[in-house]
């Protein structure tokens, strides 16, 4: 007598869900990336294009501003202490008085940092800042007026310090 081979349903054999697998493993990731797309904002984005692009004029002025005084930022974060320490000279000596520093994060504008700065005679200034973020901060230092600028990257931690000289533009 021979035996007759029992016929198995299709779905007690591994290989047809190994095939959807694949399929499935894609839906899951298309629609995770849907979600994120619908719920997050484009931080990136700006708003007033235009605006922004005709303001680029006035900021290359405030570069030539810079780089006619000679402004140089040196910069560092003491980890330890939580402050950030840092010195400002231009041609004719240290630079005195009110400036503003900002740190912007390069894809979260919520972690962006506005810092007032009060120089001392040498230029020298210190101020507290809670831990920085493992990130490639972008460095914007002005004085009140807005007269001048220097802007520069900063790879925190790879860069323990940083040093900005204004420096003309390259398109000019």
């Amino acid at each position: 007598m021979q035996a007759t081979p029992t016929l198995r349903p299709w779905y007690t054999h591994r290989w047809p869900w190994l095939l959807m697998l694949g399929p499935a493993l894609v839906i899951a990731a298309g629609s995770f990336t849907i979600w994120l797309a619908v719920t997050r904002e484009d931080a990136m984005v700006v708003g007033d294009y235009y605006k922004e692009g005709r303001a680029i004029n006035q900021d290359l002025r405030r570069d030539r501003a810079a780089t006619s005084l000679g402004v140089a930022l040196h910069l560092g974060y003491d980890a330890a202490s939580g402050k950030l320490l840092g010195n400002v000279q231009t041609h004719a000596g240290p630079l005195q008085g009110k400036l503003q520093l900002h740190l912007a994060h390069p894809t979260r504008p919520e972690k962006d940092l506005r810092l007032p700065l009060e120089t001392d005679a040498h230029g020298d200034f210190s101020v507290g800042l809670p831990m920085l973020e493992l990130a490639r901060w972008q460095v914007l230092l002005e004085n009140e007026a807005r007269d001048w600028r220097v802007a520069g990257v900063w790879h925190w931690p790879q860069q323990r310090m940083l040093d900005l000289i204004a420096d003309q533009p390259a398109d000019s």
